[in-house]
């Protein structure tokens, strides 16, 4: 299921295009709204643990470890 989500803030992401290439930085601005599938866990850090999300977007590209802290759903 594809969610709507809305970026808080400016943020780079390492956009994984394909299993056999490499991994592209792209800069996201703040404001930006994108559909994408989420798979959610809990990630163990020194500061406790963090709600993070590994995002699925419509284009085939995928970047993972985004905190839920730096998104939120508009729908």
């Amino acid at each position: 299921m594809y969610h709507t989500i809305e970026f808080l803030g400016q943020l780079t992401l390492n956009l994984e295009i394909s299993p056999k290439c490499c991994v592209e930085q792209f800069v996201v601005r703040k404001g930006a709204r994108v559909r994408t599938q989420l798979k959610p866990y809990v990630q163990e850090t020194d500061e406790g643990p963090v709600e993070m999300a590994d995002l699925f977007f419509e284009d085939g590209t995928v970047t993972r470890q985004v905190p839920f802290g730096c998104f939120s759903f508009v729908e």
